[in-house]
């Protein structure tokens, strides 16, 4: 299993709208192979900091939601509400080497 953390910065004014293309997001990736869970967070601090953390099975079917049409498209919606680019990080357990 890995660990998927996006991290997006969004423009004032836009938090409804960004809440409402997270949901439709996360709608599609629920449905998506190897998808086990995810939520929407922000930053107690700054309510412009959004955080998503996903787990996947594997980072093979991250990649496949991460490249996908659907994906594309609901972020085609997003992108423009972003002060920066998104910022992915994948996590996994180490594993023990014999």
């Amino acid at each position: 299993m890995i660990s998927v953390i996006i991290e997006r910065h969004i423009a004032d004014d836009f938090a409804s709208y960004y809440e409402n293309v997270c949901q439709e997001i996360l709608s599609f990736a629920t449905d998506e192979q190897g998808f086990i869970s995810g939520e929407s967070l922000h930053n107690a601090y700054d309510d412009n900091h959004r955080v998503v953390i996903a787990q996947y099975r594997s980072i093979q079917d991250w990649q496949i939601w991460h490249s996908s049409e659907q994906r594309h498209q609901i972020m085609a919606k997003l992108s423009p509400m972003l002060q920066s680019d998104e910022k992915i990080t994948i996590l996994q357990h180490r594993t023990s080497s014999s």
